[in-house]
């Protein structure tokens, strides 16, 4: 792991201390139970059974730097993997492991008791808390009440369907402290079918956050039949992209062009608000075909008149633009032709790809 200043926003700030009376050195595991208790920052009523043995202390209190962060439900074909992955970090920190049992009906919970023995010997604390309720609350809830039963200053998102190596943009929600997170405001709760990973990163990007790139594999995804991903409509993901982007960029500027006079670039402009519609200038492509037919006809618009929006050469065009190709698919053609635009990324153009 990595405690860098891209999510971590305070770093010379020493980790908070454990609740008082308790000290990383007795042998065990807290346990919680969250089947009524809504979810909050703060919890009352705690049962400690007890804390993995851990011997790295500050000023002779007992300190957590990095809490991984562990939602759980029927994930017994992936969870070996993924808690061996703790196990396997090179971090020299104090690490705690916070475990959240959704309402798991396979194997699950054994799989974490065989491994809490494990990363407890191994100096890393296990905190367990658990749903018993005969309806999972879904992922941004487990997710929630994960972090609130953790004491980390830092906060490492470890789903059971991650290892911690793979993709190399540091996002908040793999990485973060409890600070951050609590100013970003907690993952959305509604359940099966929202994007809770993605409403957070565009809170994190409305307070100001930042988004660093990391040259090294950090995390590996796995996509499986029953992942939550899977609930999450493409439709419902690409909704809160636009909305996102006319609140960030769009609404910034008096006009645009949109890069890709194709299937994305023409359902881009058709997703947008009317009024946003109304800034398009003109599409521009490579595409001779496209660029030949010379307009772009919105048979979709109520107004009598259909608008229609000029197709053009990308290198007769007009900045700022708005650009719906993806990367790496054509060889570097792609990448060349804007480049000889001399355009800044994040002034002249932005990517929704």
């Amino acid at each position: 792991m990595d405690v860098s200043k891209a999510v971590c926003q305070e770093a010379g700030k020493l980790p908070p201390l454990l609740p008082d009376g308790v000290c990383a050195n007795d042998p065990g595991l807290v346990k919680q139970d969250h089947s009524h208790s809504p979810s909050s920052p703060f919890f009352g009523n705690t049962e400690l059974q007890s804390v993995a043995p851990f011997n790295r202390k500050a000023g002779g209190k007992c300190r957590i730097q990095v809490s991984v962060i562990l939602p759980v439900y029927n994930a017994e074909s992936w969870l070996d993997e993924c808690l061996k992955s703790i196990l396997d970090q090179d971090f020299q920190g104090s690490i705690e492991l916070s475990i959240f049992n959704d309402s798991s009906t396979d194997n699950s919970i054994n799989i974490i008791e065989k491994w809490k023995i494990l990363l407890e010997e191994a100096g890393i604390r296990v905190v367990l808390g658990e749903n018993y309720s005969t309806h999972p609350g879904g992922v941004g809830f487990a997710k929630n009440y994960a972090i609130d039963q953790s004491s980390g200053e830092y906060l490492c998102f470890l789903d059971s369907v991650f290892t911690s190596h793979g993709p190399t943009v540091i996002m908040p929600t793999w990485f973060c402290s409890r600070e951050w997170f609590y100013l970003v405001g907690r993952f959305n709760e509604e359940g099966k079918g929202t994007p809770e990973d993605l409403l957070f990163f565009y809170e994190h990007l409305r307070k100001g956050g930042e988004v660093f790139r990391v040259d090294q594999c950090l995390l590996l995804y796995r996509y499986h039949a029953q992942a939550a991903t899977h609930a999450v409509l493409e439709e419902t993901i690409w909704t809160h992209r636009v909305l996102f982007l006319e609140e960030r960029i769009l609404s910034n500027w008096t006009s645009f062009t949109i890069w890709n006079a194709g299937k994305q670039g023409r359902k881009l402009f058709r997703s947008l608000s009317p009024a946003n519609q109304n800034k398009v200038t003109a599409f521009c492509d490579v595409d001779k075909n496209k660029i030949t037919k010379g307009f772009y006809i919105y048979e979709e618009s109520k107004e009598t008149s259909k608008p229609r929006i000029p197709i053009l050469h990308f290198k007769e065009a007009s900045p700022p633009l708005i650009i719906c190709v993806k990367l790496d698919l054509t060889d570097g053609q792609f990448e060349e032709n804007l480049s000889l635009l001399n355009l800044k990324e994040g002034v002249d153009y932005y990517h929704f790809n």
